[in-house]
């Protein structure tokens, strides 16, 4: 099946197809998706009927409430895209771009009940053997060492010269990967979640190159997430430790970029942040959590399956029916944020990591990478400016993702802390100990003397603008 042609620009019906549905591809709604999820809540509330690519049809979720109802109860809403009532029926082709997103795999998120819980125990379990004070010391290492590629310079680009590159070079580390496979599997991950014409092409990519991982691991294990998994009690196959390694890595890099990204975004042009922060009343870890219930890294979560018929937001789900959980749309649902203007301090209800039993198990280890690394930045370039105006910056879209092209920044130059051709490269991660976790702040950025520490960084960054 062919894409059909999206109408131009300006004609009455771009962004509409058959029986006037609203696609979720193509410029209006990879321009801005926030505004084409505002039209579908008004025109039909919590849950709308939408076209994915190839105009098949799907709801797309805009309620926090109904997000979560989906979420939290697979026996009426099954993560198995085997029950995809298009795909059964054969009216998904074998090149179907969303193809890498919706091929069914030995993986925790395409299950659910006893199958789930066996394989998420295995994830959740290998994710806990890392010692997050330890992730925090190498996430400040690497941070320290991308920072000195560019700090000679007085700009930089934020996006490809920093946020890109670090949640990669972190989860190629936590994997076992060499460092050499960071780049390539950074530009084929970025592709195959794009949905573009060669998104299968790098989701075989990454796939080759997790197994000869595999084959690595299985002779020569270490203390990493492959090799955890591996020797788990559970005992998984080989298909199954590949189909996690893969999630683990290609969920918390396109994520983790975004996450750190935006929070950049806000903090350089948003006066009210600034101001929060500046004022004490928010630190890097709450002002996180806002930018998680205003531009979650994910927009749309593809996807549920109807198990049989249902109610949903007052729309008749049929059973085969696929459902795309609208996590960006639902944190804005004025149901529960009447005001969007008013910063929400303490509260992590937000759906940035959806819920129930699919919940993101890395999470952590996400907010750990976003807000050491944005510490270490910060506190190395305190003078950092925005090198366009706001309305400047350009964005890509996608289903799942919006995220910035380029972010340039400009700064006073000043000499790498460490050295001129200092490598990126870091030490093997320690194992987790029993001992209490540590945050961000104890472990510092290198090459900051102590006593500049003792204040919040937010508070000595802002009271130098």
């Amino acid at each position: 099946m062919s894409t059909p042609p999206i109408p131009p620009p300006g004609c009455p019906a771009h962004g509409l197809g058959p029986d006037g549905l609203r696609r979720l591809y193509g410029p209006e709604a990879e321009d801005d998706p926030m505004a084409v999820y505002e039209k579908l809540r008004a025109e039909h509330g919590a849950v709308a009927p939408v076209l994915v690519q190839g105009d098949l049809p799907a709801w797309l979720v805009l309620g926090h409430r109904e997000n979560l109802d989906v979420a939290r109860t697979p026996s009426r809403f099954a993560r198995d895209p085997r029950t995809w009532r298009d795909m059964r029926e054969g009216r998904v082709a074998p090149d179907h771009p969303l193809g890498p997103m919706v091929t069914w795999g030995p993986v925790c998120n395409f299950t659910d009940g006893p199958v789930h819980e066996r394989l998420r125990d295995a994830v959740t379990e290998s994710l806990e053997r890392f010692d997050r004070r330890g992730v925090r010391r190498y996430v400040t290492r690497f941070a320290n060492q991308l920072v000195d590629r560019f700090a000679a310079n007085g700009n930089a680009d934020l996006v490809e010269d920093f946020a890109a590159q670090l949640p990669m070079l972190v989860m190629t580390q936590l994997i076992g990967a060499p460092d050499e496979h960071g780049p390539r599997l950074v530009r084929a991950a970025r592709d195959m979640l794009r949905g573009t014409e060669t998104a299968l092409e790098s989701d075989q990519y990454v796939t080759t190159t997790l197994q000869q991982l595999l084959e690595e691991k299985k002779a020569n294990p270490g203390r990493d997430l492959t090799s955890w998994l591996l020797e788990h009690p559970s005992a998984l196959t080989d298909a199954e430790v590949l189909a996690h390694v893969r999630v683990v890595l290609i969920a918390a890099f396109e994520t983790t970029a975004n996450l750190i990204a935006n929070t950049l975004r806000m903090v350089l042009t948003d006066r009210r942040f600034r101001d929060s922060l500046s004022g004490g009343h928010m630190t890097l870890p709450d002002a996180l959590e806002q930018v998680l219930w205003d531009q979650p890294p994910i927009n749309t979560v593809l996807g549920r399956w109807a198990t049989g018929d249902t109610v949903l937001g007052g729309k008749q789900i049929k059973s085969g029916d696929m459902l795309l959980l609208g996590l960006a749309a639902g944190n804005v649902d004025p149901e529960i944020r009447p005001d969007l203007t008013v910063p929400v301090h303490g509260n992590r209800s937000h759906l940035a990591f959806s819920g129930g039993p699919h919940e993101c198990p890395g999470q952590d280890i996400g907010r750990a990478i976003a807000d050491t690394g944005i510490e270490v930045l910060l506190t190395r370039l305190p003078d950092l400016e925005l090198g366009v105006s706001d309305s400047e910056l350009q964005w890509r879209g996608s289903l799942m993702f919006k995220h910035l092209v380029a972010f340039p920044v400009t700064f006073t130059p000043c000499p790498p802390a460490g050295g001129p051709t200092a490598p990126v490269t870091a030490a093997p991660l320690p194992e987790a100990v029993d001992a209490p976790h540590a945050s961000a702040a104890d472990a510092g950025p290198a090459g900051i003397p102590s006593r500049q520490r003792r204040r919040p960084w937010w508070i000595r960054w802002f009271s130098r603008r």
